[in-house]
């Protein structure tokens, strides 16, 4: 059987602790199961911006989406973690990444590294929550045991191996990263390749992972080519048809987008999906149309 989708949306506009509050609300009202905060300058502080979500809200769980683990001590970070899923009773998912934009470290005073470099402190990242937060000694005590379900997202092998061996959820943002922090997505059939190469890592799990897409063009329409032709000149080096099949992209009739997305998760395994604020009010009619399949 398949496993029951779940949505999450990842809010980025920073507002008045009043409006902070509203959306959160408004989230739940329409059903989304996650409430998300992502980890760049310029938007809301991810672990008090989550706090103050749990305040306001009673059923979604809150998660970061994804922290940039070079912006983070390790044992610092612990304290962040432990301290936040206290604080939301226990509500809390924890998703990391290596982080993509070489900008915002150099705004932060904050080496930027290589790859390699990047992904090794993400893995340290990684073992060190896990020494630190599963220790009964460690104070404060996060309120989940084992430990806050683990959230990673990637795309290149050795940050795919690394999901496939820690990550209770493996996330992929249909994308890749270019030069200047840009992202440029991949294509359905580089993202089945990208899936089935994480397939091939998890494959001795005792259990297998959640997999989550992060969804960045909603559009619920009669005429599919209009509603994606302002777009196109984003994508440039993409035909309008290639940019309609892209994984990341729902747009369509409401019954051609539920069709895509069962599609998808039958094709991908994706289960988990995320979009984004601007999203928020549309994609709740998917949502709704969805809940319990």
């Amino acid at each position: 059987m398949p496993r029951p989708f779940r949505f999450g949306v990842n809010l980025l506009s920073p507002t008045s602790a009043e409006e902070w509050r509203a959306k959160c609300r408004r989230a739940e009202q329409l059903g989304y199961d996650v409430i998300l905060v992502p980890d760049h300058l310029g938007m809301p502080a991810p672990f008090p911006s989550l706090v103050a979500a749990a305040e306001a809200t009673e059923q979604p769980r809150l998660g970061t989406f994804v922290l940039n683990s070079g912006f983070w001590n390790p044992t610092l970070l612990a304290r962040e973690v432990a301290t936040t899923d206290a604080l939301t009773g226990g509500r809390l998912e924890l998703g990391l990444g290596t982080g993509y934009v070489p900008a915002e470290h150099d705004r932060a005073g904050l080496p930027w590294g290589s790859p390699r470099e990047r992904v090794d402190h993400l893995l340290r990242t990684v073992q060190e929550l896990d020494r630190l937060l599963g220790s009964e000694e460690h104070e404060p005590r996060p309120a989940q045991r084992p430990r806050v379900p683990l959230l990673i997202g990637a795309n290149g092998d050795r940050m795919l191996r690394i999901t496939a061996e820690h990550a209770d959820i493996a996330a992929f943002t249909g994308a890749r990263t270019v030069a200047g922090g840009k992202l440029e997505p991949l294509t359905a059939e580089e993202l089945d390749e990208r899936v089935g190469r994480y397939q091939e890592f998890a494959a001795g799990r005792k259990e297998p992972a959640e997999l989550n897409l992060l969804i960045q063009i909603v559009e619920i329409a009669e005429d599919r080519s209009a509603a994606v032709r302002p777009w196109l000149s984003h994508l440039p080096n993409l035909s309008e048809e290639q940019v309609l099949q892209l994984p990341l992209v729902l747009v369509g009739t409401l019954e051609e987008i539920v069709d895509q997305v069962l599609a998808q998760r039958e094709r991908y395994g994706f289960s988990y999906l995320t979009v984004l604020e601007p999203n928020m009010e549309m994609f709740a009619k998917v949502v709704e149309a969805l809940r319990g399949r």
